[in-house]
């Protein structure tokens, strides 16, 4: 019989404690698709008394992380902590310091630390796996380092977080407020403790970050992500973005050009017909396009205990396989920092303003746009507000580049008629 894999977890939340769950209730299913028995040593998390749902009686506890993580009776350190330093960090670098072998569902860790972790790995012979760290059970990580090896990446974009989508989708669906929608995902519980990790495409950002690493080849670099979050999007956006045949998605977005990397989370319109454009509710959908393969869609759960959990088993399992893989997909001594890229390749955009309510103020606005180069497609300007002294204008603009179009957004308070700052969305092609 071969030696068992032993576990040692740290974080029993909701995730750790679906991974508990899977060990304790698919061990001869994992032993027949590994070819080893897979068990857990000991464990650790802040309350030893926290109703979990599942035992942990047989296992032994430890209050401290970080010597969790050095344990001689553990081969792999699955850390389910969370947060991008304090024990997360310190028991993920004792772990790999004592030849531990780490899986993690960690994407905050891995944004502001991937790069140290991976070489760090790598210099003890080690690997360090986080599928369930992006898109929670979609194998989005697996398909890039794997699957799709031989392809040059050309895009990757996808909606990754579930609460944005569900917020977005209830405004649409129910005609609700940006508020009251966010109202309601707070109460179901949908919502991050600090809610701008989500609103705010923080947490989107994070994992974006990562699968650009694996795309490119590149360092990680979450600082070089562009983030917008969704707090701006009103409901008449997502009503003229309908009739004009389009959704609003928080949708992540990376390519390399010739002039870098460019990554962007920010709210973003594509066609309602396409694969993004009919996702609803808290789904996740990450689409890779590749010189070889094409374009592939891979949609699914994007957090929740069973398919989170589902993530972290399948990296253990392929341990238990003696898959050995490199984190990024490729030795970390190779990954380059990469140049990072605002402009990308033209597209259209989506512009909201309001203007002051008086002649020749759309005209004002459209030489502004003239000036730097961007030429209007669509325009609807709509009466004076019943609050205020203005009137809504929406535009569509021809396909232009970002830095046109910051170019003409700089010099509409010249203009002396636009009041507030406008809002502009890209159209992306999907």
């Amino acid at each position: 019989m071969s030696e068992p894999l032993r576990l040692g977890i740290a974080g029993l939340g909701t995730v750790g404690a679906g991974v508990v769950k899977i060990v304790r209730q698919k061990a001869a299913l994992l032993e027949a698709r590994t070819g080893r028995p897979i068990v857990i040593s000991a464990v650790s998390a802040r309350n030893r008394d926290k109703e979990r749902g599942v035992s942990l009686a047989t296992y032994e506890w430890v209050d401290d992380p970080v010597a969790l993580a050095a344990r001689d009776d553990i081969d792999v350190f699955v850390e389910l902590i969370g947060g991008s330093d304090g024990p997360a960090k310190a028991a993920t670098e004792a772990a790999l310091k004592a030849g531990k072998d780490v899986v993690t569902a960690n994407k905050a860790l891995l944004a502001h630390h991937g790069q140290a972790l991976a070489e760090l790995a790598e210099a003890k012979g080690c690997v360090l796996r986080f599928e369930a760290a992006v898109a929670g059970g979609i194998p989005v990580i697996k398909a890039l380092t794997e699957g799709l090896a031989a392809n040059e990446v050309t895009r990757v974009m996808g909606v990754m977080n579930g609460t944005c989508n569900y917020i977005l989708t209830r405004m649409e669906n129910a005609g609700l407020t940006y508020e009251q929608a966010f109202d309601e995902a707070d109460k179901l519980g949908y919502l991050e403790a600090d809610p701008e990790l989500d609103v705010g495409g923080i947490d989107a950002g994070h994992k974006l970050s990562l699968l650009s690493a694996i795309a490119y080849g590149t360092q990680v670099d979450f600082h070089a992500v562009e983030l917008e979050g969704i707090g701006r999007v009103s409901a008449e956006d997502i009503r003229q973005a309908a009739d004009m045949g389009y959704r609003i998605k928080l949708l992540g977005v990376c390519r390399l050009t010739g002039r870098g990397l460019k990554q962007s989370m920010a709210p973003c319109l594509v066609p309602a017909t396409s694969p993004l454009g009919q996702l609803d509710g808290g789904t996740n959908m990450v689409v890779i396009e590749g010189d070889q393969v094409g374009q592939i869609v891979l949609r699914g759960a994007g957090a929740g205990e069973g398919p989170t959990a589902s993530a972290v088993m399948g990296d253990v399992m392929d341990i238990a396989r003696g898959t050995r893989l490199s984190t990024f997909g490729a030795p970390a001594s190779l990954l380059k920092r990469a140049t990072p890229a605002k402009s990308t390749a033209p597209a259209p955009y989506y512009l909201r303003m309001a203007l002051v309510d008086k002649p020749g103020a759309l005209a004002k606005v459209a030489a502004a746009l003239g000036e730097a180069g961007v030429s209007i497609n669509r325009l609807r300007q709509y009466g004076q507000s019943r609050e205020s002294d203005s009137a809504p204008v929406l535009i569509v603009t021809h396909k232009t580049t970002r830095e046109a179009l910051d170019t003409a957004l700089a010099a509409m308070p010249e203009t002396g008629v636009v009041l507030g700052s406008p809002v502009a969305l890209r159209i992306e092609a999907a």
